[in-house]
């Protein structure tokens, strides 16, 4: 893997803010019950992880890394779908809880096999 494939850093920065917004407006529901700045934090920071994951695609020739990455944007996808459930008058809290298990279950599962992929393949 040459250093070509490497995203530029300002992608870099709004994936892991993106993340971090997710995270916080996920959790801060259970701190401050009735506060509902959190559907606003998770959006923007559903929306700031898809604008980081699109514009950060893999492209290298590995086929398997390039599925990978695919399906992590898939991830940045189920948030942002998510995020419409939380704005949506006839969806229930199942709703945006079911998109932000399933975009978080994709986002564990490339972020343990992409760093796998690529020692498997400089080796």
């Amino acid at each position: 893997m040459s250093q070509t494939n490497t995203p530029k850093p300002v992608f870099l920065w709004l994936v892991t803010i993106g993340m971090l917004m997710i995270a916080v407006g996920t959790v801060m529901p259970m701190w401050l019950p009735g506060n509902l700045h959190f559907m606003y934090i998770y959006s923007l920071g559903a929306v700031l992880l898809l604008i980081g994951r699109l514009f950060s695609p893999y492209r290298g020739d590995n086929a398997r890394l390039k599925r990978l990455y695919r399906i992590e944007s898939w991830s940045a996808i189920f948030f942002c779908v998510a995020a419409f459930f939380l704005f949506y008058e006839g969806g229930t809290l199942r709703d945006w809880l079911a998109f932000t298990l399933a975009g978080g279950a994709i986002q564990v599962y490339t972020s343990i096999m992409i760093p796998r992929t690529i020692a498997k393949a400089q080796k």
